[in-house]
């Protein structure tokens, strides 16, 4: 009976043994997250930091080291990392951040005016760097290049495609008349397809 009793003692001291060695573990496990969760707030206070002081390279640095460990990334993140992507120039990077701040507050939340405001100057940046995209295209365009045209120094008449007859599609069928570029032949000399490029060759009198 004694024998017995022991045994039983015995598996009650194991499995209250193996308990509190299993609540150590959890214990350490939560304790670990919380030192994970402190480091990764503090890196963020300290980027919002260097936001907030104009030193933005830095920041963005931070954010970005903060994206690969973050699971899951808090709103007042989201904002800052939108407003300090339009500090660096990132404009596209920083209207996409600050609109899913905006998606996720609405109107009520404690940066949603701020978010608003930076993402509308972001937007009219992009709009600026598009003007220029295309002025700098224009500027390429017109330069008064020479095209060589290739030993045959004539090309295809771009006009009528060679076929000396431009047609017109209207409401009442089509209408024919001769191209006025290249004279009945089909094509031009290279001097006058520069000068159509240009804007410079005056179309001649052309027959019906």
């Amino acid at each position: 009976m004694r024998s017995v009793l022991l045994v039983i003692l015995l598996f009650q001291f194991g499995c209250a043994l193996g308990q509190s060695q299993e609540e150590k573990v959890k214990e350490f496990e939560m304790q670990r997250q919380a030192a994970d969760q402190r480091q990764i707030t503090a890196q963020l206070d300290s980027a919002i930091y260097l936001t907030e002081n104009g030193q933005y390279i830095l920041a963005d640095e931070k954010f970005k080291s903060l994206l690969k460990i973050m699971k899951s990334v808090p709103s007042d993140m989201v904002y800052y990392f939108g407003q300090n992507s339009y500090h660096i120039g990132k404009y596209k990077q920083s209207v996409d951040w600050l609109n899913k701040y905006i998606q996720l507050k609405g109107t009520t939340g404690q940066f949603s005016e701020a978010a608003i405001e930076w993402k509308q100057k972001a937007e009219v940046e992009i709009m600026k760097e598009k003007r220029v995209q295309s002025q700098q295209a224009a500027q390429v365009l017109s330069q008064d290049y020479f095209i060589d045209c290739g030993p045959a120094g004539k090309v295809t008449c771009p006009v009528c495609q060679g076929s000396t007859v431009i047609i017109k599609r209207g409401y009442t069928g089509e209408t024919y008349r001769t191209c006025p570029y290249c004279s009945k032949h089909g094509f031009l000399s290279c001097e006058d397809y520069n000068k159509l490029l240009r804007g410079q060759l005056e179309p001649s009198v052309a027959n019906d």
